[in-house]
């Protein structure tokens, strides 16, 4: 196993949290007046922008070239060290997609829902800390789906689950650069995933420093003396990639638009499976592209759902 069972629990706990709260954010986008007018699924807007136009059967076309453009970019970004273009780019997004969310909640307005998501996004950068990054992420993927869900349908999302786990695998196991960007996330603490540190979850070990001091005594022939020594431990992290929250929770959404709340309730349990599985069989310092499973893991939900006739 590659992180503690404590720890293990933990992500997958926050990967099942994620997926239904990103069910119930999109549930409260559709519009039932609209949608038993036209027996079709209509959702109503999005508080900032427009969604993107696009033919549901044809959309995982400009979303795959999209994913391609902006791991360019951002590979780039991070080679130039250009930082601050980096915490602009992830600020607005969290922004756009935290709005999004809490939007969705009946009590909170657009100004509202904009105002909170700036002040959560500006914490989460200036003062990162695992409690209100781990707090945020659910309802990143939930304003994430709520956008995209509706040009989606399951043809769209299938292919979509097909190419996404194959540049995932190429992206971790031959190219690594996804390696390389989660590293470069995780350093400059803007990963856009779920990340569990691992002094978090000891409590002898000081977050602020990460420094251990040790006392040690030097005697020779002529002297004592003491001297104090700072011993650098390093720091990890059990991560889960934004990308693996995301696309399951995506596939989910389509059962809720196009088929029944049944199906959509039952799709999460499989991807947690399948990640759970991931998490049990890998090694500790080796990295894993978890999107292969998690889409196969849907295939097989879809199978189950068609035995029980609910698709």
């Amino acid at each position: 196993m590659k992180h503690s069972i404590k720890t293990t629990l933990i992500l997958l706990a926050l990967f099942l949290i994620s997926q239904y709260i990103g069910l119930l954010v999109v549930n409260a986008y559709i519009d039932p007046i609209a949608t038993q007018e036209t027996g079709i699924t209509q959702f109503k807007d999005v508080p900032l922008g427009e969604r993107p136009q696009m033919e549901e059967n044809t959309s995982y076309i400009p979303i795959i070239i999209a994913i391609l453009i902006g791991t360019a970019l951002m590979l780039g970004i991070i080679k130039l060290g250009a930082t601050k273009i980096f915490k602009a780019w992830f600020f607005f997004a969290i922004v756009i997609t935290l709005t999004t969310s809490l939007a969705a909640i009946n009590v909170i307005d657009n100004v509202a829902a904009i105002t909170i998501a700036a002040a959560l996004a500006l914490w989460r950068i200036q003062r990162p800390n695992p409690i209100i990054h781990n707090a945020t992420e659910p309802l990143i993927y939930a304003g994430v789906a709520a956008i995209f869900v509706p040009i989606l349908n399951l043809t769209s999302i299938s292919i979509l689950l097909i190419l996404i786990a194959i540049y995932d695998a190429w992206a971790v196991w031959k190219s690594k650069h996804m390696i390389t960007l989660a590293k470069a996330q995780t350093k400059a603490n803007m990963f856009a995933g779920l990340s569990i540190p691992s002094h978090w979850l000891q409590k002898k070990s000081n977050p602020k420093t990460n420094l251990k001091v040790a006392n040690q005594k030097i005697t020779n022939s002529k002297i004592t003396k003491k001297v104090t020594k700072q011993i650098k431990i390093k720091s990890t992290s059990a991560i889960l990639g934004g990308g693996d929250i995301a696309f399951p929770l995506l596939f989910a959404g389509v059962l809720l638009k196009d088929h029944t709340l049944a199906a959509a309730l039952i799709a999460p349990i499989f991807a947690l499976a399948a990640l759970a599985w991931l998490f049990f069989k890998s090694k500790p310092g080796k990295f894993y592209p978890a999107m292969p499973f998690i889409s196969a893991a849907c295939f097989v939900c879809l199978g189950f759902l068609w035995v029980l006739n609910l698709l």
